[in-house]
């Protein structure tokens, strides 16, 4: 029994060869069109198999004429492509370009995967979230964290100490400024673990009446603290110097003369149940207004 070596795409029979010079086909398709030139070479019959005669049918005319492309997939993505090349040009020309993208991102983009950006709040001096009354200094006071972050104290803006200006140290650090006019007298920091107290002593003896006081622990503020430096503290307006201990985190403004416990103060025990790094406390943080002091006031 002989194979059939055609399989189900073969022609039925042999036909006689027909006419097919390119001229006369080119001529053709310009002249009818493309609906013409599918009808008229889909009556012509097949010399080869269908799938061949399809193929030749699909591809006669050359790519540089454009008139028509085979049907299926490829006329479809050529149609799309050519549709949104049309409208960026319009787009474009009228002006609308940044708009229509924005909106064909928002069409393509996911609420989920949305980015939506809240109004950053305003910040002032020394980046408390409200301004401070007139006559009133704005400052804000920041510990050290553990022996590994130093600490802050900004005035008015400016940033009195700090690591970045290399005037910060393990122990008290301490900022005397000037109770009228805001100015910065003298800033230090005192080793309280290795140090001498007395260097302390000599700091915070002397001080004139209205003269504000700012300290910022960093690492361990207490441990060659004797009881003059706490009643001085004390004196000062402080509320903790007391009872402050080894590693404890403590954040104080203070002024000579003041009559009353200052309000300006946090404090937080060592203690191994509560401490957020290994060994130490979290680090504090105050701010707020302060009243200037007025020449002449008592």
């Amino acid at each position: 029994m002989t194979p059939n070596l055609g399989g189900p795409y073969s022609c039925a029979k042999k036909r006689a060869p027909q006419e097919t010079d390119p001229s006369k086909l080119m001529a053709e398709a310009l002249e009818f069109g493309k609906e013409e030139w599918d009808k008229s070479q889909m009556k012509k019959p097949c010399k080869e198999s269908i799938a061949k005669c399809s193929s030749k049918r699909a591809f006669l005319l050359p790519l540089s004429s454009s008139l028509w492309i085979s049907p299926g997939p490829l006329r479809i993505v050529v149609l799309i492509l050519t549709a949104g090349l049309t409208w960026i040009l319009g787009s474009i020309l009228l002006g609308t370009h940044g708009s229509s993208f924005s909106r064909l991102q928002q069409l393509f983009s996911s609420p989920e995967n949305a980015v939506t950006t809240e109004p950053r709040a305003r910040k002032y001096k020394c980046g408390l979230p409200q301004p401070c009354p007139e006559q009133h200094l704005a400052f804000r006071v920041v510990s050290g964290a553990a022996n590994v972050i130093g600490p802050k104290i900004c005035l008015e803006d400016k940033m009195l100490m700090s690591s970045v200006k290399d005037n910060v140290g393990r122990g008290l650090n301490i900022a005397l400024v000037n109770g009228v006019n805001g100015e910065l007298l003298e800033a230090r920091s005192f080793d309280m673990w290795a140090g001498d107290v007395n260097d302390l002593l000599k700091f915070i003896r002397p001080l004139h009446e209205g003269t504000l006081v700012f300290v910022a622990s960093y690492d361990d503020p207490a441990t060659k603290m004797n009881d003059e430096t706490r009643k001085i503290f004390s004196e000062l307006g402080s509320t903790n110097a007391k009872e402050l201990a080894f590693r404890d985190s403590w954040v104080f403004v203070g002024a000579k003369g003041v009559q009353d416990k200052s309000p300006f103060e946090q404090h937080v025990k060592n203690s191994k149940n509560t401490n957020k790094y290994e060994g130490w406390p979290e680090a504090l943080e105050l701010e707020g207004c302060i009243p200037q002091r007025t020449v002449g006031t008592q």
